[in-house]
């Protein structure tokens, strides 16, 4: 059985539902059904709740109003927090292998979305980690069945999964390069003029390169000045390098959607003919052989 019905059949009912018209294949069709009336206001509604509650937790962090409304907004915080552990503990209750779904994205984040108030029991000040309900917002593309913005959130994830091994070589260029020119400043500017160790020049080396530039330390010779200029016109290479990255792994993947994975954009340099096959070594128009990479690559 493969993976996506596996997943499907997660959030089935429980086969213990009964007969049509059980209690749990009822409660299952209003939390996770929206070609109903019911479960599409169940939605709605979870999606009102889920801003409101992230607002009570913004307000509660502004002195003027948690000061003086502190004992709203703990009753309201945890109002919240026990209604969606309610609807939490629903979904579990009414799909049919419950660790599946709890071990999902969606299921992870209904966990994470209430643990941090019960934390807070034992760790006060992490239920302001209750922000992590904005993530349940994810839901209003399966509510309004926005499903182009799923395809080009799944589009996008799998181009950066596709780049890592590119990103990771470029960040490892970048991490040699700051560590070199900070190390480089440490010996020139010195303790005296704020680097007082490698570490802290790399961390100004790492400010100055990605264009930042807080300031904090700042070289003072003239020949630290002309490594600094030179890393900040560094920057602005290194900054476009994994957007390139990125964007061409989504290019080249918008282009396998489009002519199918078995193509690839690589054209017969003797009568033009582009959409052969990844195996081909032959032109299939004219039979000249073809070059080993995509055109342009």
């Amino acid at each position: 059985m493969n993976r996506g019905k596996r997943q499907r059949d997660a959030f089935l009912p429980v086969e213990s539902a009964g007969p049509p018209g059980g209690w749990r294949a009822r409660i299952h069709q209003v939390i996770f059904g929206i070609d109903t009336r019911a479960g599409r206001t169940f939605d709605i509604v979870l999606v009102v709740a889920i801003l409101l509650s992230i607002l009570v937790v913004v307000l509660d962090s502004v002195p003027a109003i948690g000061g003086r409304h502190a004992d709203l907004m703990h009753a309201l915080e945890w109002f919240f927090t026990l209604l969606f552990t309610v609807e939490y503990l629903a979904r579990l209750l009414t799909v049919r292998h419950p660790l599946r779904y709890a071990m999902s994205f969606y299921g992870i984040i209904d966990l994470l979305s209430v643990l941090p108030t019960y934390v807070s029991l034992l760790l006060p000040g992490s239920e302001a980690l209750l922000d992590i309900r904005i993530l349940r917002l994810l839901r209003v593309f399966r509510i309004f069945k926005l499903t182009l913005y799923i395809e080009e959130y799944t589009r996008l994830g799998e181009a950066l999964a596709a780049s890592r091994r590119k990103i990771m070589v470029f960040l490892s260029v970048v991490l040699m390069a700051v560590l070199i020119l900070g190390t480089v400043m440490y010996v020139v500017e010195g303790p005296e003029h704020g680097y007082t160790s490698i570490p802290t020049a790399m961390y100004w080396a790492v400010v100055t390169m990605t264009t930042v530039g807080y300031g904090d330390i700042t070289p003072h010779t003239t020949l630290g000045k002309a490594i600094a200029s030179f890393m900040m016109l560094l920057g602005w290479g290194i900054l476009a390098v994994p957007t390139g990255i990125v964007t061409a792994e989504m290019t080249a993947r918008r282009f396998d959607r489009r002519h199918g994975p078995a193509r690839l954009e690589r054209a017969c340099e003797a009568c033009g003919s582009t959409g052969h096959d990844t195996a081909a070594q032959y032109c299939k128009d004219c039979g000249a052989e073809l070059p080993s990479g995509p055109a342009g690559r």
